[in-house]
């Protein structure tokens, strides 16, 4: 844990702020929650590089990491109190039901922000946006989805990805064996076996599953964008204090320009820009104190 308290302490001073939470005595939810049992419930995903994955030490890091701990150094702030941090697993399958039944505070990880999601939960401002894509052997002939008739492919359940995929070979009239899988690790062991002859997700996480493969020249991202993903950090529904101080630490984030050095730690290496739609939503969402 020691890494996280450290990163904890060089964000305290960025996300200082006067909080219309922290001007008051709060006696209710979910702030209040934390505040009496002295914890903060981080969900966080467990191989989605570079937003949310293991290191080799079995230590969750990553962008989406990095940005939860900014919301909790403004949590910290807000309460005058300091945290312990705790850290649950979650995958695309139960990272919503954990969210809506209050096991966790805040997710870290690589979700997309829809209107459906929002009948349950609640997102703070955009992070990352992205878009679904194929990831396949870079030997294999398949240059999209229009190639993988007859062929199997690996999705994830539970994502916008999968929803993608369906509508497509709906719209195009595609029939393609579908290889249920639990996560992204899952996915991309499955293609590296030869069980799937293709793994589909968010195009950024397709490009991080290639770099942490031992073998990243054999693979390719292929084909169109076939969904628009905005990637936020998610948080309950109805807890508008909570919410608020989560909007503060990231404005606050947007409006220093720190979200650029956070940024280029984590995609630099990767050789992955900001693109100029994602340089739009931070600056709209760098809202005045």
């Amino acid at each position: 844990m020691k890494p996280t308290r450290i990163f904890l302490a060089t964000v305290a001073a960025s996300v200082a702020f006067s909080s219309s939470a922290s001007a008051q005595d709060i006696t209710t939810g979910r702030l209040a929650e934390i505040a009496e049992r002295g914890t903060i419930v981080l969900g966080h995903r467990e191989s989605s590089v570079p937003f949310a994955y293991l290191d080799e030490n079995q230590t969750p890091v990553g962008y989406s990491i990095d940005l939860c701990m900014a919301v909790v150094a403004a949590v910290e702030e807000t309460l005058g109190a300091d945290l312990e941090v705790r850290f649950v697993p979650v995958t695309p399958q139960t990272r919503i039901a954990l969210m809506a039944n209050g096991t966790i505070d805040l997710e870290c990880g690589s979700t997309t922000n829809n209107l459906t999601r929002q009948e349950q939960v609640e997102y703070l401002p955009i992070t990352f946006i992205t878009g679904t894509q194929i990831l396949t052997r870079a030997d294999s002939g398949i240059s999209g989805i229009d190639d993988l008739g007859g062929l199997k492919i690996g999705l994830a359940q539970g994502t916008t990805n999968e929803r993608a995929i369906m509508a497509a070979m709906e719209e195009r009239g595609i029939e393609i064996d579908i290889l249920p899988v639990r996560d992204h690790a899952e996915g991309m062991l499955a293609l590296e076996t030869g069980r799937v002859d293709a793994y589909s997700t968010d195009h950024i996480l397709l490009h991080g599953l290639i770099r942490t493969s031992r073998t990243p020249e054999d693979f390719a991202v292929v084909g169109e964008f076939l969904s628009y993903d905005p990637y936020a950090l998610m948080v309950p529904r109805y807890e508008s204090d909570f919410e608020l101080v989560g909007k503060q630490a990231l404005a606050a984030l947007f409006r220093s320009g720190e979200i650029n050095e956070i940024y280029d730690r984590w995609f630099e290496p990767m050789g992955i820009e900001q693109s100029d739609l994602l340089r739009a939503a931070f600056q709209l969402n760098a809202l005045p104190e």
